[in-house]
């Protein structure tokens, strides 16, 4: 497995493989890696040849007061990981590599980000908008993978990459779990053992909502007041929100029909987690995905 630190260096090794007709796969992460992120690369590696691992901690999509001194960063134990599993390439730039002196350019999904996310966290998908181009743009990849726990981030990349008709095609991969339900994220590692525990509210939220759904329930505001009643009895939990949406458009709705997402918000302590569950309703059948 090779590390590479510039971009010349990427887009040559990546020119390199299409050259020979190779399908190269993208897997976008900051680090710290789990077996959510090590789900994305094994779908990748079924796939394609070579698949390459970003490793950068883009601090654009870091808003005033978040963590990005903070945010976990284990690039020996990562790459470590990594050649384990196969992967070809690393791409580990710095920050002044990605964006250099003078470099004033961001991209901006309008409508889609500015909702969820996008309200509790300002300017943070026009962050993320602007590395994932940057990243497709030297990479040139085929295949791109991206977990949906970021449920938001993957609808506002997909919407990017058709609007300025990218060549990459995003693959959507399942959210990965602990026994518990707990969403595997690089900030669990911030939770006190108290936290943690308290952390599976968010699971144990959405999954009282899919029983409801089960039993009959199609009115959201009851959907999400059951949720939102799973939250209230858990003193440690504050949530930021608790809604469900078109799995297209991100619009409120009033009934769950066809697809839709239910997403959750909450500070336990002072980390904010985030989890979803996907509702599939037609006329004949129903699914709830966590």
């Amino acid at each position: 497995m090779e590390i590479i630190r510039t971009v010349e260096w990427m887009k040559q090794v990546a020119r390199d493989a299409r050259s020979k007709e190779r399908l190269v796969g993208l897997v976008p992460t900051m680090g710290a890696l789990h077996d959510g992120h090590f789900s994305l690369v094994r779908t990748a590696k079924k796939e394609c040849s070579p698949v390459i691992v970003s490793i950068f901690v883009n601090p654009k999509q870091f808003g005033a007061g978040e963590d990005l001194e903070k945010y976990p960063r284990r690039m020996e134990q990562d790459c470590a990981a990594l050649e384990a599993l196969g992967v070809d390439y690393v791409f580990a730039p710095s920050a002044a590599e990605v964006y250099p002196a003078g470099f004033r350019t961001a991209v901006t999904v309008e409508g889609l980000s500015d909702r969820l996310e996008g309200r509790s966290r300002l300017g943070h998908f026009r962050g993320v908008t602007t590395v994932v181009l940057k990243l497709f743009q030297i990479v040139q990849p085929h295949f791109a993978y991206f977990g949906r726990k970021d449920a938001q981030q993957v609808r506002i990349i997909r919407q990017m990459a058709a609007d300025l008709n990218l060549d990459a095609q995003i693959v959507t991969c399942p959210i990965v779990r602990e026994p518990d339900g707990l969403a595997l994220s690089s900030r669990n590692a911030y939770l006190s053992a108290g936290e943690r525990r308290a952390a599976t509210v968010l699971f144990r939220a959405l999954d009282a909502m899919k029983k409801a759904i089960e039993r009959g329930e199609r009115n959201a505001a009851e959907l999400a007041a059951e949720m939102r009643r799973i939250f209230d009895s858990e003193p440690s939990a504050a949530v930021d929100y608790v809604e469900i949406v078109d799995a297209d458009s991100f619009e409120p709705v009033v009934f769950v029909r066809g697809s839709c997402l239910a997403l959750v918000a909450a500070f336990l302590g002072t980390t904010r987690l985030i989890d979803n569950a996907l509702i599939e309703v037609s006329a004949d059948s129903v699914s709830v995905t966590l």
